[in-house]
């Protein structure tokens, strides 16, 4: 089985920085793609960051150039550098990544959240 628990969200004013992390544990040898997604209220869940096994990364537009997703491969954790918030980054942020279950298939596991809070 594996976990991932997310951690580092809170409230922050808008220009503000927040620095997010994922750990993942359990039955993990390796870890496809990474990413941060997140669920403001009333809306459906979005991509923020993604990143591969060796490094490369994509963004979403709104995102760009204020965020920088990074992993530690060595310790399986994910994190999400978040500079010059704004209030609609405030959303319920999850942790997503693909691990391998065989040569041929990957399985998609989700963290529980962690809430950012940017205030105006």
């Amino acid at each position: 089985q594996v976990q991932l628990v997310e951690s580092g969200g809170g409230l922050v004013q808008a220009g503000g920085s927040l620095r997010l992390s994922c750990a993942a544990s359990g039955s993990v040898s390796s870890i496809n793609t990474m990413a941060w997604y997140r669920q403001a209220p009333g809306e459906q869940r979005e991509l923020v960051a993604r990143i591969g096994s060796g490094g490369s990364t994509t963004y979403a537009d709104s995102v760009k150039g204020r965020f920088t997703i990074s992993r530690d491969n060595a310790k399986n954790t994910l994190f999400l550098q978040m500079n010059s918030l704004k209030p609609e980054d405030t959303a319920v942020y999850y942790c997503n990544a693909d691990i391998p279950l065989d040569d041929y298939s990957t399985m998609p596991y989700w963290g529980k959240g962690t809430l950012v809070t940017v205030s105006s």
